[in-house]
């Protein structure tokens, strides 16, 4: 399993719009400058968040973006799962030719059960709780 740049930088993106808001909408111009990602990756990003119902926009001079749910509310595991689809620790029995072992298979179950304590920990961790933790820097300005 191996969280993608797309994730954490997912994360960071909804982070800095909650943090920079103050009631405004955020350009992403300035969230590319602040966490140093690219303007085009961010874009793609936000698309995703907006059609999972995270984010909304406006073009324009007074545009930028807003989260559309309260911080409260947004788990990193549904994060994770809308801008990765399933992390699983193997991918045995995801594709479209599962090993054939899967029925034997002795460890199968364990990694079961470690994928699903992975989202199970993710989902009681929200938006709010890493901002209010003060868990990762915010901003890159001094």
């Amino acid at each position: 399993m191996k969280v993608s740049t797309r994730s954490r930088y997912g994360i960071r993106l909804l982070m800095d719009i909650a943090f920079n808001s103050h009631g405004q909408a955020v350009s992403l111009h300035e969230v590319a400058r602040r966490q140093d990602i690219s303007l085009k990756y961010l874009e793609k990003i936000t698309r995703i968040l907006k059609q999972g119902g995270y984010l909304s926009g406006k073009r324009g001079p007074n545009g930028g973006h807003r989260l559309t749910k309260p911080i409260e509310e947004i788990q990193l595991g549904e994060v994770v799962r809308l801008l990765e689809g399933d992390l699983d620790l193997v991918n045995c029995w995801m594709n479209d030719n599962p090993c054939p072992r899967m029925d034997n298979c002795k460890t199968h179950q364990i990694w079961m059960e470690l994928t699903d304590i992975i989202y199970s920990r993710l989902n009681t961790i929200t938006l709010q709780d890493l901002i209010e933790n003060d868990v990762c820097t915010l901003s890159t300005e001094a």
